[in-house]
């Protein structure tokens, strides 16, 4: 027997968020406090009413060598799927 709750499917998906976790810039620094910032509204995409659904994301990984010494960095992209846009993003600008 299947007894899955029936999900968002890709069909009732009107609305994508791009939600971006890390950075690849060498030349900003990432604090602790961003990265807190990110991986929070990325719970928030998939917590809150409505609740969202990664469709899809995207790594990049980048390697710097600066002095001798290698630095390895990676950013990861969320594809956040919505049956609608929350209110709770009513405000942020389209791109």
């Amino acid at each position: 027997m299947n007894h899955k709750k029936p999900g968002l499917s890709l069909e009732d998906i009107t609305y994508i968020k791009t939600v971006t976790v890390g950075s690849i810039n060498p030349n900003l620094p990432f604090s602790d406090k961003e990265r807190e910032n990110q991986v929070e509204l990325l719970n928030r995409c998939l917590n809150d009413f409505p609740r969202g659904k990664i469709i899809g994301q995207d790594k990049t990984v980048a390697t710097y060598t600066v002095a001798q010494h290698q630095f390895l960095m990676e950013r990861t992209t969320y594809h956040i799927g919505f049956q609608r846009k929350p209110l709770w993003m009513e405000g942020e600008q389209s791109l």
